[in-house]
């Protein structure tokens, strides 16, 4: 059975940076794609960073370049979502997802991501 956790979200001031992890387990698949995506209220989930463990191709919605960075650690299991210069319009549960069935990114796309953790709210406040 796969599992995906999340960590490391919270409470933080326009400008401030948080990382957040995420550790999983149960996955058999030698390669697969594994991202972070986030939901606001009244808006739909969307991708905010992807990367494949075959190759380490990522992908980054628009809105996060230069300031969010995707990275993982095969010993452990995890990746993490470094975010800095936060602003109030990333404020949102964060989801750790994973496409078990495909090593591409998929302009990290959800609806390709078949595994999903319980989420991490992210609020930017001042």
């Amino acid at each position: 059975q796969v599992q995906l956790v999340e960590s490391g979200g919270g409470l933080v001031h326009p400008g401030g940076s948080l990382r957040l992890s995420c550790t999983a387990s149960g996955i058999t698949s030698d390669h697969y794609a594994i991202g972070w995506f986030r939901q606001a209220p009244g808006k739909e989930r969307e991708g905010v960073s992807c990367i494949s463990t075959l190759d380490d191709t990522t992908d980054y919605a628009n809105s996060v370049k230069g300031r969010f960075a995707i990275s993982r650690d095969n010993a452990k299991n995890t990746v993490y979502l470094e975010m800095n210069s936060l602003k109030p319009e990333d404020t949102a549960v964060y989801y750790c997802a994973a496409d078990l069935r495909d090593s591409l990114v998929r302009g990290c796309t959800p609806g390709f991501y078949d595994s999903w953790g319980q989420g991490t709210q992210v609020t930017v406040s001042s």
